[in-house]
């Protein structure tokens, strides 16, 4: 994993200076008629500002479920995106949107392409990296699949927080890395007790090699734990 960066539920890819972050969900706050403390589009909004300060990436890539609701894009939610894709513009990174499940009307309030899965070239390792949405399987194949659709979280003394998933060759003989929701009101599945059928992605089949990886904020710190098959044991 020394080819990758983890930063606040985000991971960047210095070799293909692109940064993932997957499950914006917007529009989740207005959807459940919770209202995040400091405001989901705020919320949302300042984190990727604070992320593309610090990368400085060339392009951003949204893997999936980049809306919250599938039957409906209300003005909130459509102005929630343009906030988005405006942060990139000021940034001079492109924007690229990939489609999770929720997804089905992002064509009709995006103007640019929606891809099934993006491929970064030559940005792990030497080799391809494939950011899909991880609802499905993807056509294609890479020496790492990058998804997001789960959700994971892990609980640490008591404490819940947000975390990667990083298997090595678990899928078609690649690797996959899971990220967090990016959106912070979107309920993070507790990895500690869940098997392979309690994950919704079809990427996992045995999570006992999935090896979490918690990011700090408060030392900026990146924490890999032990494969969870060992760690269970530990916790």
């Amino acid at each position: 994993m020394n080819d990758l960066a983890f930063r606040d539920r985000a991971v960047y890819f210095p070799d293909a200076a692109t940064l993932v972050v997957a499950d914006t969900h917007v529009g989740r706050d207005e959807a459940s008629g919770v209202e995040f403390p400091l405001g989901e589009r705020a919320d949302l909004r300042e984190r990727l500002e604070a992320l593309l300060a610090h990368f400085e990436p060339r392009e951003v890539v949204f893997a999936g479920d980049v809306l919250h609701q599938f039957g409906d894009v209300t003005p909130d939610a459509e102005s929630g995106l343009r906030e988005l894709l405006d942060c990139c513009a000021a940034a001079d990174a492109t924007p690229v949107l990939v489609a999770g499940n929720h997804d089905t009307l992002l064509d009709e309030v995006y103007d640019g392409a929606v891809h099934d899965c993006y491929r970064l070239e030559d940005a792990y390792e030497g080799e391809d990296v494939l950011v899909a949405h991880g609802h499905e399987e993807p056509a294609e194949t890479a020496l790492l699949y990058v998804v997001g659709h789960d959700h994971p979280a892990i609980d640490i003394e008591g404490r819940k927080r947000p975390c990667y998933l990083y298997g090595s060759g678990v899928y078609r003989g690649g690797d996959v890395l899971m990220l967090p929701a990016f959106n912070r009101l979107a309920a993070g599945a507790t990895v500690n007790g869940m098997w392979g059928t309690d994950f919704q992605s079809p990427l996992v089949s045995s999570v006992n090699e999935f090896r979490p990886v918690v990011y700090d904020p408060d030392s900026q710190e990146t924490l890999p734990f032990p494969p969870l098959g060992r760690l269970r044991r530990m916790l």
